[in-house]
């Protein structure tokens, strides 16, 4: 099993996405920073794959995550969180579970679009009130 059967099985779960997940991040700036911050870290493929042992979805996502490597230090330097590595290991648990990131750097469409969502709505705002008069 090799690097295009990483590919191949992470299309898949891309392909199969639920919108619901967005609201996991709706009310947690710090699982939104894990989220934003996970798109700019070192995220890669092992070079050496395990076996996967069973064609089950879950067994088939947890492959997908023990096969991946990116640095937890790294993560947490560019969230500028204050967690420990139990405390972000833990924050980003529940992400990898739902789906929300992705072992390779990128993260759920819907997440995405609910992020830029927010970033537009913000500069809006301040547009808005940049051009009220006194």
């Amino acid at each position: 099993m090799g690097e295009n059967f990483y590919v191949d099985k992470l299309a898949w779960f891309k392909q199969n996405e639920k919108p619901e997940v967005v609201l996991m991040l709706a009310d947690d700036p710090e699982r939104i920073g894990i989220v934003i911050a996970w798109t700019n870290i070192n995220v890669k493929p092992a070079e050496t794959m395990t076996e996967l042992v069973n064609t089950c979805e879950t067994v088939i996502w947890d492959w997908l995550w023990e096969n991946t490597l990116f640095s937890y230090n790294e993560l947490k330097e560019k969230t500028g969180t204050s967690l420990s590595e139990i405390g972000l290991e833990n924050k980003i648990r529940p992400l990898i579970g739902n789906r929300i990131i992705y072992p390779d750097g990128t993260v759920n469409s819907y997440v995405q679009r609910y992020l830029r969502e927010r970033v537009v709505h913000l500069f809006e705002n301040k547009k808005n009130t940049n051009t009220r008069k006194p």
